[in-house]
């Protein structure tokens, strides 16, 4: 590890733009970097022109630029050997990739063509006093944390979208673009074949997160939840059991296997708080719980507890939000 130096980020992009998950990156990464007295740099692959100067203004001092048609499309094994080819050549000691659906496929390939361990789903980062990553993640549901080192090199992490704040742009920072000539794989193309449709809901990006839980007796109830959320500019959450019950789409739920949100508000409705529900929105700036249980889980992480029935609850907030307004 002694010759390895600097902290890597892969920097995603769709089409042209960089998934906000990659200036996450950075700005953790700025901190690694930091603690470690080296550079951040970041790998950005697309198929078009796209603004790699932004990855400078989040805290990189260089960034390493691949343009080719090649990545108009999610080829992980392109990806990989031009990714493998740059790490061989800069030996960064750590890397770090956003645990996308994209990511969570790309990493492991790079990871086992370096011979290197690969930490998924972290959601903590840290340099310990020997000057190794501590790499975090949940274990077990949630129930526990897991601190893991690697002993080879590059240190590996996938990191979970919206763990880490992203940094704020500064247009004064200056730093390098490198220009990277593609390699050529000779791998067959990919080809798409057909679109899926979009998700409903970015529940991820919300301000606002209204949620129901086992607390809803019917499918129909979610209109209820739907009406407060629409005028607080929000979107309807859910916590698994009604997704399970195909009461409402996966894009909704929120917890360990669905998604974690870092709204402004989020106001959970009849939900009782399970830890693997806790996983996926403790980190929400306000935090409002409905639920006839005074002892329920979701109660201890609440900044505020309303013990009542949301069916005489919500109504009524949905009455007070109407008649504040003008």
């Amino acid at each position: 590890m002694e010759k390895n130096r600097g902290v890597l980020t892969f920097a995603e992009q769709h089409e042209g733009t960089i998934h906000p998950v990659s200036y996450e990156l950075t700005g953790k990464g700025r901190e690694l970097a930091d603690k470690l007295g080296t550079k951040l740099y970041s790998v950005l692959l697309t198929g078009k022109e796209t603004e790699a100067k932004e990855l400078i203004y989040r805290g990189a001092d260089e960034v390493f630029y691949y343009e080719d048609p090649s990545f108009n499309l999610p080829n992980e094994l392109v990806y990989e050997k031009n990714i493998v080819d740059l790490i061989r050549e800069e030996k960064p000691e750590i890397f770090l990739v956003g645990a996308t659906n994209f990511g969570r496929s790309l990493a492991p390939r790079i990871a086992a063509s370096l011979d290197t361990g690969l930490t998924a789903d972290c959601t903590g980062l840290e340099i310990d006093e020997s000057g190794k990553l501590e790499q975090i993640r949940p274990a077990f549901s949630g129930n526990i944390l897991a601190h893991i080192k690697s002993t080879k090199c590059p240190q590996m992490s996938t990191v979970r979208y919206k763990e880490f704040n992203e940094p704020p742009q500064d247009p004064t920072r200056k730093g390098r673009i490198i220009k990277k000539k593609t390699v050529v794989t000779g791998i067959d193309e990919v080809r798409v074949l057909e679109k899926e449709r979009e998700k409903e809901v970015d529940i991820t990006e919300a301000k606002v997160v209204v949620s129901g839980g086992r607390g809803l007796r019917k499918r129909e109830d979610f209109k209820l939840l739907k009406e407060l959320a629409d005028l607080l500019g929000g979107v309807v959450g859910s916590s698994r059991p009604l997704v399970d019950e195909g009461w409402i789409s996966k894009d909704h739920q929120v917890g360990y296997s669905g998604n974690r949100v870092k709204p402004k508000v989020y106001i959970a409705c009849g939900i009782s708080g399970s830890s693997q529900h806790q996983v996926g929105m403790r980190d929400s700036d306000i935090i409002v719980a409905i639920n006839t249980d005074p002892s329920a889980p979701i109660f201890k992480i609440s900044d505020y507890g309303i013990v009542g029935d949301i069916y005489e609850v919500v109504p009524m907030l949905i009455d007070l939000i109407r008649q504040s307004r003008p």
